[in-house]
């Protein structure tokens, strides 16, 4: 038998059924199932008739319990209504003991008295009977016992679900869950963390102080008490905090804001509390917080923002963090991508006093992040990380991973054994608009409408092309779209000009343009195309400033609202003010339209040529979309380029040798001391420049170094003239 048998449930349902079935067995005498039921008035014939033996007699519950045996070889009729057995009553049958009960009344003790002392019937009579005090209070308490411990087994049952981490039991709710890793059990470095190099910079310092915390101390320094990573969703900030981790060689606690509460009021401030006692045990240590909004949220919010538990918890969390008692030793890192909820009181220096913005990778953070998560994967020598990189702006790491992934799975269910371009090419669309839906059917008219659409939002992004380009467009339905036209930034952009909003308006309503010369009607399939057009126009008249009619004013935020601090302020402009900004926003928008009809009209031709390609082939890429619009025709196709999608399985891609890779393109992530040098030689170059008025450090140290190098030519020549 297994032992996880004696841990489950059906094993302990079938002890209470034992112990159930022990105290009735207990309680019993085994005297029913040998003797026969009979009536009063027959045990009164039998006694007449001189058929018993002897019988006993014992008070029960306020009546006479009769036990007695028949003389040898009587038989006796019973009556069938009676209850002679379990199995059912006979006529007849040859019976030895009996059992009956009689009332307590003095005439019928009599008579009964009466009839043995002349039938010569020995009576015994017995006590009535009784049970001592523990057997009493035993079957008093015993259900309740058995209930409380099933109670207490099946809470037990239900702490043991949350992991592996302390806390479980039913006497435990008060224990931290958080899992505890140890300096062996961290692998993750720096080198695995990979587009985020500003980062690790800002973390650098956290990593000497728990490696060598008398360094600091000496200088009177006070090492951040906690680490704000606040960003968006995958950019990696829970793996840089187990970067440190790593790095620096100390315990590791990590825990899930929302693990703090529990349906119990003040467990989550005795989880806190006895989280930072378990880290004052290991210190130096780091404890990580994942999602802190989930516990941090600002107290005192109004509807829905306040709760008692979960504010109890902050203020527990808010205590151990600046105190009384000082936690050195100990490091609080915490992960949000909500930092505009958090309370201040968390915020403030003595707790999170240093904040990082873990933000999306640029271009080469993207191509960094490619190299990571392609080291277990075989890369045809046809696929750039480069191009993929530039491709993907805006992918975060997670993104950029489930990227790779895709085109894994894309490529084995091909029976490919490499991952080749076209196989980044398909994950890249199945992760932007889902999987294509190459069975759906579709009307002519219906795909040709998509054709124009997707022509003409193609035409203005061609024209207008400063700022964003066209890199593919298809009428292959993907998910909820019929078709759509990929349109990227040419470089990474963190600041965009009136000019630029507005030529993505006109790009958005271009598809729409197009349905209204070409077939002089209006679909549905242009209501996400306005759906971000609005918003972009809303975002340049409440928020950028960019109205003249308006002014550089900002009326409205363009953070996510917080329930309960956002809804409960007022508006702030008034409704003269909220007509103005609907009419700006319209004013923007027919513009837009107008300006995105003249330039399909100017360039009508192109448009139907491109249109009409994409009926015939559905796909284009940016180079065909080029030569279709300068030319009038498709490019010419290069021989190694002429082969099929999909190779036979005799051709097989080849994957580069690792001698002929290039050992730039291995680097990936940088390590720890790589990243401190860089910051010390930083560190050394603005003090020169501070001491020499703005000199260049790297000419000045080359100078120095040829310097060196012809006092050691000279030196060397001197030593190989012959010495007099």
């Amino acid at each position: 038998m297994k032992k996880g048998f004696f841990k489950s449930g059906l094993f302990y349902v079938i002890v209470f059924l034992a112990v159930i079935g022990i105290a009735s067995w207990a309680t019993s005498d085994g005297q029913d199932q040998a003797s026969e039921g009979v009536s009063t008035t027959q045990f009164v014939e039998f006694l007449e008739d001189d058929r018993v033996e002897e019988f006993q007699v014992q008070p029960s519950a306020g009546v006479y319990e009769v036990r007695g045996r028949f003389r040898e070889g009587q038989e006796i009729e019973i009556e069938q209504n009676q209850n002679v057995t379990i199995f059912g009553g006979m006529d007849q049958q040859e019976a030895d003991l009996f059992v009956t009960y009689i009332l307590r009344n003095d005439s019928m003790v009599n008579e009964i008295y009466t009839l043995a002392r002349e039938n010569d019937v020995n009576i015994v009579s017995i006590e009535e009977p009784t049970t001592g005090i523990w057997t009493s209070l035993l079957f008093s308490f015993l259900p309740l016992l058995l209930f409380v411990g099933f109670i207490y087994f099946m809470m037990g049952q239900a702490g043991q679900g949350g992991g592996s981490g302390g806390g479980r039991g039913v006497m435990n709710f008060g224990k931290s869950k958080a899992k505890e890793s140890d300096a062996k059990t961290s692998k993750v470095r720096f080198s695995d963390v990979a587009g985020a190099d500003e980062e690790k910079e800002e973390l650098v310092e956290i990593v000497e102080f728990l490696k060598d915390p008398r360094r600091f101390a000496n200088l009177g320094a006070r090492i951040p008490a906690g680490v704000l990573l606040e960003g968006p969703p995958g950019t990696g900030k829970t793996l840089l905090a187990k970067a440190v981790a790593g790095e620096a060689g100390v315990p590791f606690f990590s825990i899930s804001g929302s693990e703090f509460v529990e349906m119990f009021v003040g467990v989550g401030a005795s989880r806190v509390r006895d989280l930072f006692e378990n880290a004052k045990k290991t210190a130096p240590a780091i404890i990580f917080i994942d999602e802190i909004d989930a516990v941090g949220r600002q107290r005192g919010a109004g509807m829905g923002g306040g709760h008692d538990e979960r504010e109890q918890t902050l203020n527990q969390l808010l205590t151990e963090m600046d105190g009384f008692e000082g936690n050195e030793g100990i490091i609080v890192i915490a992960a949000t991508n909500r930092q505009d909820v958090l309370d201040p009181a968390l915020l403030r220096p003595g707790r999170f006093d240093r904040r990082i913005m873990v933000g999306h990778p640029d271009v080469k953070g993207r191509e960094a992040i490619l190299k990571v998560h392609s080291k277990n994967k075989p890369l045809a020598p046809s696929v750039d990380l480069k191009v993929i990189a530039r491709q993907t702006p805006g992918f975060a790491g997670a993104d950029l991973e489930n990227l790779l992934n895709e085109a894994a799975l894309v490529a084995a269910r091909r029976n490919s054994k490499v991952i080749e371009a076209i196989d980044l090419d398909e994950a890249h669309d199945r992760v932007i608009a889902g999987p294509a839906k190459k069975d759906r059917v579709i009307s002519e008219t219906e795909r040709s409408m998509v054709a124009y659409h997707e022509a003409g939002h193609t035409i203005v992004g061609l024209v207008l092309s400063d700022a964003r380009i066209v890199h593919k467009v298809t009428i292959v339905p993907r998910g909820r779209a019929g078709g759509y036209a990929i349109m990227l930034p040419k470089e990474d952009r963190y600041l965009m000009t009136k000019k630029e909003l507005f030529e993505q308006i006109v790009g958005l309503l271009g598809g729409r343009v197009a349905e209204e010369i070409i077939f002089d009607s209006q679909s549905s399939g242009a209501s996400n195309d306005f759906q971000q057009a609005t918003q972009i126009a809303r975002s340049m008249v409440t928020e950028y400033g960019m109205s003249d009619l308006l002014g550089p004013v900002q009326y409205e935020s363009g953070g996510q609202v917080f329930l309960g601090r956002d809804y409960s302020s007022s508006q702030a402009y008034s409704e003269q003010f909220a007509y103005q900004i609907d009419q700006e926003v319209l004013r923007i928008l027919n513009e837009a339209h107008a300006e995105a009809k003249r330039i399909i009209e100017e360039h009508k031709d192109a448009h139907h040529l491109i249109a009409q390609k994409l009926l015939e082939v559905e796909t284009l890429d940016e180079k065909q979309i080029k030569s279709l619009f300068e030319k009038g025709e498709m490019p010419a196709p290069k021989q190694n380029e002429a082969q099929s999608e999909f190779p036979r399985e005799s051709e097989e891609a080849e994957v580069a040798p690792e001698s002929e890779r290039d050992p730039e393109e291995e680097a990936i992530g940088k390590t720890f001391e790589e990243i401190k040098a860089e910051r010390e030689k930083k560190e050394q170059e603005r003090k020169y420049q501070l001491e020499h008025g703005g000199a260049n450090f790297e000419s000045d140290e080359e100078d120095n170094k040829s310097l060196d190098e012809e006092t050691d030519a000279s030196a060397d020549e001197t030593d190989k003239e012959p010495k007099e």
